[in-house]
């Protein structure tokens, strides 16, 4: 019986990328679970795209979609230009498409459209790239942009009382809904670590790929953890998002 691998944050780091699934040798009967931001980073961003879109021939692929995706299907599809977009790694990806056709750009459009806002597996985990605001529970969400957006799910964990009881009326709600939640969207970096970090029930798999922290998976069941060398070290001629 194959692994359920959750995989964090790429941006364009594809040679991160490879090297992690050369580590966590690979099987067909693994199914890989990305949580999204494919793009937006290192010189690797289409090709990365084109390397998922293979990837998914071979083994079981779930595509989450992240905040830096939709702005980059976005400007696939119809030319629009956010500015701060452009500042945070969207120009890394218009470079990246610039030898690309428009037949490999539809593809690319086609991958994007297809990626999910969220995915719920049958032992009650959740995978989504930021978060969900809802007290109900993400399929009561109005609006998808908090699915790659939110910020205040990973913000409320970090702030959690460890000794509140999950059946204390404080204790909240948003968490009760799963056994555990798998995100990425804000790097753990920021908080000092450098593994995927669990807080509650939830644990957060950006690494900080797009500045000078590594690619990281998690086998789910076992919580053993894969990582890639610092993607910075394997693009020493790029800047990334740094």
């Amino acid at each position: 019986m194959g692994r359920k691998l959750a995989i964090g944050d790429l941006h364009g780091g594809l040679r991160g990328l490879v090297q992690l699934l050369e580590r966590i040798d690979l099987t067909p009967e693994d199914q890989l679970i990305f949580l999204g931001d494919y793009v937006d980073g290192w010189s690797d961003s289409a090709n990365t795209v084109s390397y998922l879109i293979d990837l998914a021939k071979q083994n079981s692929c779930i595509f989450i979609r992240g905040n830096h995706d939709d702005l980059a299907h976005k400007w696939l599809e119809s030319g629009e230009l956010n500015q701060k977009w452009l500042e945070h790694g969207g120009q890394s990806s218009i470079d990246a498409y610039r030898n690309f056709s428009e037949k490999e750009k539809m593809q690319h459009i086609e991958f994007f459209r297809q990626t999910f806002n969220y995915y719920k597996d049958d032992e009650e985990r959740l995978f989504v790239h930021a978060g969900f605001t809802n007290l109900h529970g993400p399929d009561y969400e109005y609006h998808d942009t908090g699915f790659y957006w939110d910020r205040t799910l990973w913000e409320m964990v970090l702030s959690l009382d460890d000794n509140l009881d999950k059946d204390d009326p404080y204790y909240p709600r948003r968490l009760q809904h799963f056994q555990e939640i798998y995100i990425g969207h804000t790097p753990v970096t920021r908080i000092g670590e450098s593994k995927p970090f669990n807080k509650a029930n939830v644990w957060n798999i950006d690494t900080g790929a797009a500045f000078k922290g590594v690619i990281s998976a998690i086998d789910v069941q076992t919580k053993k953890i894969f990582q890639s060398d610092p993607v910075h070290q394997l693009y020493p001629k790029e800047e990334g998002r740094n």
